[in-house]
This record gives C-alpha cells, sequence and structure tokens, in this order.
C-alpha cells in the first residue's frame, strides 16, 4: 500500500519504525480511548510492527499501515480490523504531538475507498467511545453516519458508544 495526500504518506510498516509507534502510543488520549494499544517498550512496538507486517502477506488479521509526513515522520495509523461478522471496522490514531491538525481526517479519507477496494467489500464500521469528541469528529468528517449512540461493548466494558458506517457510493 502507498497512498499518498496532500501532506501525508500512508504505507507499510517497517521495523525502523518501532520507536516512533512506542512513542506516539503513550499519548493521554491514546490511554483513555484504546489503551489496548498503548506499547510501554520499543520492544513491545517492535513485536507488534512484526506481527502487523506478517498480517500484510497472510491477510489475516488487522491491516495497519503507518501514516507518515512527508519528510518520513511517523505520526499515527489507519487500519481495517476484521470482525467476526465477516465485515470490517476502522480505526486510526494520531499521536498527541502531531493532534488536532486535521491528519486523521486526511488518513482515513484517503484510506477508505482505497481499502475497501482491496477488501472487496462496499463500507466498513467505525466505533468510539460517545465522549471521544475528537474521534466523532473524524468520522463524520470523512463521511460516515451514525448507525447508533447508546450503551456498548467497548474496550471489554459496557459504554456509551457511537457506531458509524462509511458506504462507497
Amino acid at each position: 500500500m502507498h497512498i499518498k495526500t496532500e501532506r501525508l504518506i500512508i504505507t507499510r510498516f517497517t521495523p525502523d519504525m518501532a520507536q516512533s509507534v512506542h512513542e506516539n502510543s503513550l499519548d493521554e488520549d491514546n490511554r483513555r480511548f484504546v489503551p489496548d494499544e498503548v506499547f510501554e517498550t520499543v520492544e513491545e512496538a517492535q513485536e507488534t510492527i512484526e506481527f502487523l507486517m506478517s498480517c500484510y502477506e497472510s491477510g489475516e488479521g488487522p491491516l495497519v499501515y503507518p501514516a507518515l509526513l512527508h519528510d518520513g515522520t511517523v505520526v499515527g495509523y489507519v487500519q481495517a480490523v476484521p470482525q467476526v461478522d465477516g465485515g470490517y471496522e476502522i480505526g486510526y490514531h494520531i499521536g498527541g504531538r502531531y493532534a488536532k491538525r486535521g491528519y486523521a481526517s486526511e488518513a482515513v479519507a484517503a484510506f477508505l475507498p482505497v481499502i475497501v477496494q482491496k477488501l472487496c467489500i462496499d463500507g466498513i464500521t467505525g466505533v468510539c467511545l460517545a465522549e471521544n469528541v475528537a474521534s466523532v469528529k473524524v468520522m463524520e468528517n470523512c463521511g460516515f453516519k451514525k448507525a447508533y449512540e447508546g450503551m456498548g461493548d467497548y474496550q471489554g466494558k459496557r459504554q456509551m458508544i457511537c457506531r458509524y458506517r462509511w458506504s462507497r457510493s
């Protein structure tokens, strides 16, 4: 995968990205909203990158792609995660030091048409905590439509969530 936008490049992980992935995972929003994606050490990030790289070839597991600035700085990622119902869920994160610049919306908007075509699907879901205003804004900016707001399972707990759906037009 190689998607180039005005400010970003979405590509495959390489082992040398572990330090950046580790650092980007440590911000407070990541700890609060997706604690299972926090890598306390560079070694944890490296192990995860190795696993994610194996998914590119096997086609099994999440398809996670780093988002880089044009100078090669890793600012975050976008992903398509297979669900038990056969569909996929979008995921994304931009490290705290790069947040509030529109990178998540830019990455997701560029990623959606490419990943649904690659996966031969018509659409993709997105789920976030209802209080995660930034994530809600990204999905709405990228054309997702709210399908549900209420109690639901999120990170192993019953919480207030928003479920969105994006469909190819």
